[in-house]
């Protein structure tokens, strides 16, 4: 196992602390493999095994613990001592009333928590009220690229930047991907099961929905659109011109799944004079850009798209909140926040000519404010900065330290 320094050094500074440690994230972004580390630095630290228990709610071996008192009382069971029990749970979202039963080992045992879901309402039930304050949350994601990097260096020895960014635009982060020397139709495979997979088990089974069909097109036509605005209507109107009359209603309801699965996240348009959020024409970015390549093929028609994407995740990651800015009848790709830190961020894939330097710079040139406003493109040597606002490379940009 590769460690994943950057959450571990998180997630560390909860160790033995009286809070419930939730790891949430689309599947197979790591979250078991966090919790096997976990372990493993326990152990470290001198923790028997006897004060250990992991249990994988995925398998059939746990399926008729799936359920709050039997979950229970099976834990029961097997804590014996009086000494400190570290309680891992992975995919506990597949218990009913899960939260029942977790507020009671903390009341009932000393016991250090840590438990894992693939949904983003993993805590917005009303049970969840009973852990108000007992809970603190990680999201984890796919790769970053410069995961993806070290992966390849340790388990490979790919040191090669120019075949590392080029895998990583086409294939994504997702680490089943980059554990092995995977060709790229091999790798796609890899992907488009994991695809079928969260469609399948995190969207079709848990939202009790019935036609798939409809919700892998609705799913298709957000892939083929990252990087452009538009609305459920607009997926409406797409099918109605395709003859197919689609409810508007379930259109939303299909998006709010897809998004409880982490797969998609939509990213509001906010009016920079009106100093407002626009409920209208939002944007919507993949958890990772190798989902698009494994179920299109890879398509550079769409680059731009991609590189948004990509730009998206690493704001997303270090902890921004992201917007999509409109400045009268401009639009700047991404408004990010993180406490007092502001940035803006126009992404483009080459700046080849006059046009698209204006295009591209032109909105941040329009904001009058002294934060840091950025150009990131494909380009590695760039010269143009322009009033402040930085023309950098995208691999440049998104493992710096400048955000």
């Amino acid at each position: 196992m590769l460690e994943r320094n950057e959450y571990y050094a998180i997630i560390e500074k909860f160790i033995d602390k009286p809070v419930i440690k939730v790891i949430t994230g689309i599947r197979r972004s790591g979250k078991s493999t966090m919790l096997k580390l976990l372990q493993t630095h326990l152990k470290d630290r001198g923790i028997g095994d006897e004060d250990i228990i992991y249990v994988n709610f995925e398998s059939m071996k746990n399926y008729n613990i799936r359920s709050s008192k039997s979950f229970y009382d099976y834990i029961s069971s097997l804590v014996t001592s009086e000494r400190r029990t570290y309680l891992f749970f992975d995919e506990i979202q597949l218990v009913d009333s899960w939260e029942e039963a977790v507020n009671s080992f903390l009341v009932d045992f000393n016991a250090d928590i840590y438990i894992t879901g693939s949904n983003s309402n993993l805590l917005s039930s009303e049970l969840s009220t009973l852990l108000t304050g007992r809970y603190v949350q990680f999201r984890m994601y796919p790769l970053s690229f410069v995961e993806m990097t070290n992966f390849q260096n340790q388990l490979i020895g790919e040191t090669d930047e120019n075949i590392l960014v080029d895998k990583y635009i086409r294939q994504g982060g997702f680490p089943a991907i980059h554990i092995a020397e995977y060709d790229e139709e091999t790798a796609y495979m890899i992907i488009n099961d994991i695809y079928d997979s969260i469609v399948l088990r995190d969207v079709v089974q848990r939202y009790n929905i019935r036609n798939i069909e409809l919700l892998n097109r609705i799913m298709k036509y957000i892939m083929d659109n990252v990087g452009n605005t538009f609305s459920a209507k607009s997926i409406s109107d797409y099918f109605k011109s395709q003859y197919r009359k689609v409810d508007i209603t379930t259109v939303y309801n299909y998006i709010d799944a897809l998004v409880s699965a982490f797969i998609i996240e939509k990213v509001n348009r906010y009016d920079l004079h009106g100093k407002e959020i626009l409920k209208t024409q939002e944007k919507y970015y993949l958890a990772d850009q190798g989902i698009q390549h494994a179920v299109f093929g890879y398509k550079n028609r769409n680059i731009s798209g991609v590189l948004e994407n990509i730009v998206y995740n690493e704001l997303v990651r270090r902890g921004y909140k992201v917007y999509i800015g409109k400045i009268k009848d401009k639009e700047i790709d991404f408004i990010a926040e993180k406490k007092s830190d502001k940035l803006y961020v126009q992404v483009t894939y080459k700046m080849e000519s006059e046009k698209t330097i204006a295009r591209e710079f032109g909105p941040l040139l329009s904001v009058k404010d002294h934060y840091p406003k950025y150009v990131v493109s494909m380009d590695e040597h760039y010269e143009d900065n322009i009033e402040g606002v930085k023309h950098i490379y995208l691999m440049d940009f998104i493992r710096s330290n400048l955000f």
